[in-house]
């Protein structure tokens, strides 16, 4: 028997977990209005319901318009969501084209919830650039959004 090499490219996960001391039902209000995930993330049309596409806004770069297409995947409130992130511009070295899954977990805990974030698909090497920079913005996504809920959204 021989064993056939795989042809796909090795990909990489970025993986965050934090708690933050607020309700799960609070988290999740964070994650899915739109008005809220701007102020933490980004601009965005998003709704959280199955099959529904929506953008995000960012600083475009090069030849980038700086939008990231994505579709609601899994919706399970209050406890999980699951969206397709596509963004880059092919050619572009600062941004390539980046086609990847976000999974937002949130567990009730004692005092508080824990959320895990999983960014997975980083092409290596072409995403590496996107997976060390966005490494660096997700893990400070958690404080941001504990900061929101904690103004009273």
């Amino acid at each position: 028997m021989t064993a056939l090499a795989s042809t796909l490219p090795a990909t990489r996960a970025i993986v965050i977990e934090e708690h933050l001391p607020h309700g799960v039902e609070a988290v999740w209000r964070a994650i899915t209005t739109p008005e809220l995930i701007a102020r933490w993330l980004m601009q965005n049309d998003f709704v959280p319901q199955v099959g529904h596409r929506f953008k995000f806004q960012a600083r475009p770069m090069g030849d980038w318009n700086g939008v990231v297409e994505c579709q609601v995947l899994e919706c399970e409130p209050p406890r999980r969501l699951v969206y397709s992130w596509v963004g880059g511009a092919a050619g572009n070295r600062a941004a390539p084209v980046l086609d990847s899954t976000l999974t937002l977990t949130l567990s009730p805990v004692e005092g508080g919830t824990r959320l895990r974030l999983v960014h997975d698909g980083f092409r290596s090497p072409q995403n590496d650039a996107g997976y060390d920079a966005m490494s660096e913005g997700w893990s400070k996504m958690a404080p941001r959004i504990s900061q929101i809920i904690a103004e009273g959204a």
